[in-house]
């Protein structure tokens, strides 16, 4: 069984909001999940990306891999952390 962390999309028409989640890769996008690891908002300004990166890394040392959209919004996840503590 080959997982990805990838992005989920709900939300209304014009107002998109994605949960990050581990899912089985040949699994539809709004399908089922194994586990959510955040979302993400791109409309909203304030706080649009909330993550576990814990439980991301978690999964991608269990062999998970990430899509790219979801790579670099880890990334950005990553580099926020230092300047919140």
């Amino acid at each position: 069984m080959a997982l990805k962390i990838k992005l989920s999309r709900y939300g209304a028409t014009h107002t998109p909001v994605y949960r990050i989640v581990v899912a089985e890769a040949r699994s539809r996008r709004d399908g089922a999940a194994v586990e959510q690891l955040g979302s993400y908002q791109p409309k909203v300004s304030d706080t649009p990306l909330k993550v576990d990166l814990e439980r991301a890394d978690y999964w991608i040392a269990k062999g998970a891999t990430p899509t790219d959209t979801v790579a670099s919004l880890l990334k950005r996840a990553r580099r926020a952390v230092p300047a919140a503590s």
